[in-house]
């Protein structure tokens, strides 16, 4: 199978590596991306549109949020299982990511979100 050159280009760039094995760890929506790497929010817009060109990941409105997930046609490529096995992510990332799935950081909403962020750099 030939691997398209733009997945490869879209993940040689830390940031969006660093985005796109989050979103293979589990959903989420900018507020939560923005509270994980620590990044503002035009920042992660622009990550998130070149992963969805590269067809790296999906997007799907959920009431008033977006929530992102990996494209699950590109999970199954072989090269990406391969990095995905050998990259892992930053122990931070992880922390902040398992508080993400408890459902605390939608429920909260934004203002409380980015007053967290800013006030934890």
């Amino acid at each position: 199978m030939k691997i398209p050159i733009k997945m490869l280009s879209a993940l040689a760039d830390e940031t969006r590596l660093r985005m796109y094995l989050l979103l293979s760890k589990n959903e989420l929506c900018v507020c939560e991306l923005m509270m994980i790497m620590h990044l503002e929010q035009s920042r992660i817009s622009h990550t998130l549109r070149v992963l969805k060109e590269a067809g790296l990941v999906e997007s799907r409105r959920e009431g008033k949020w977006i929530v992102y997930f990996e494209n699950p046609e590109a999970a199954h490529l072989g090269f990406l299982q391969a990095l995905k096995k050998e990259l892992q992510l930053k122990p931070d990332d992880t922390t902040r990511l398992a508080s993400c799935r408890t459902g605390q950081v939608r429920t909260a909403g934004m203002s409380k979100v980015l007053g967290k962020t800013r006030a934890s750099k």
